[in-house]
């Protein structure tokens, strides 16, 4: 082998051991993150346009009309633009379809079994108020994290389902879940029926 040719070697393998070297440092990945909400002051206003209802809903919160080709009359859905969420409202007169109705509620909360690593029911009786009802807490990747219902058991029947605009991820939604669940539960608590 000539002179010239193992110099050229040599240099071939010292930066090969070099570049070996250099690959060496494994990568990390970066765990994903997630934005910063601020989240906006609790204050409530009362909402009463609607024929069959009334009842207290966030300041920031705006009212839509459902106009979707299956909706009904008292059919709204509350909108919280600023946190990507809306709360759908169906309103039906109960003329004596509460168990029907109470059913389709439950059917509909449990078709999310797929997805749901549980189902928490939370019964509530007011019956100096006459609302009744239920809350279902639903965990895990759920389209629908919080659902419920509330009636007066003879005249009216109000069903509720919180959904977000974007893909459910529990880990990231569940404090704007629980923010918006505490007005859920305010506007439950503070339902009047109109007679």
């Amino acid at each position: 082998m000539s002179r010239g040719l193992k110099h050229t070697a040599m240099n071939i393998a010292v930066l090969l051991i070099l570049l070996m070297s250099s690959c060496r440092q494994s990568y990390t990945p970066k765990p994903t993150g997630y934005l910063k909400i601020d989240y906006p002051e609790k204050s409530y206003r009362l909402y009463s346009d609607q024929e069959f209802y009334q009842f207290e809903i966030p300041e920031y919160a705006l009212i839509e009309i459902d106009s979707g080709p299956r909706a009904e009359q008292g059919w709204i859905n509350i909108s919280v633009p600023q946190l990507n969420g809306k709360i759908h409202l169906s309103y039906k007169p109960v003329n004596d379809q509460l168990n029907a109705y109470i059913t389709d509620c439950r059917e509909l909360v449990y078709k999310h079994t797929v997805k749901a690593n549980g189902i928490v029911e939370s019964p509530f009786i007011h019956r100096d108020q006459m609302r009744f009802g239920m809350v279902y807490d639903l965990k895990g990747d759920v389209a629908s994290a919080v659902q419920f219902f509330v009636t007066d058991s003879t005249k009216h029947f109000l069903r509720g389902s919180l959904y977000f605009n974007c893909r459910p991820n529990r880990d990231s939604l569940n404090p704007v879940i629980e923010f918006l669940r505490e007005d859920i539960i305010h506007m439950i608590e503070t339902t009047q029926w109109k007679y």
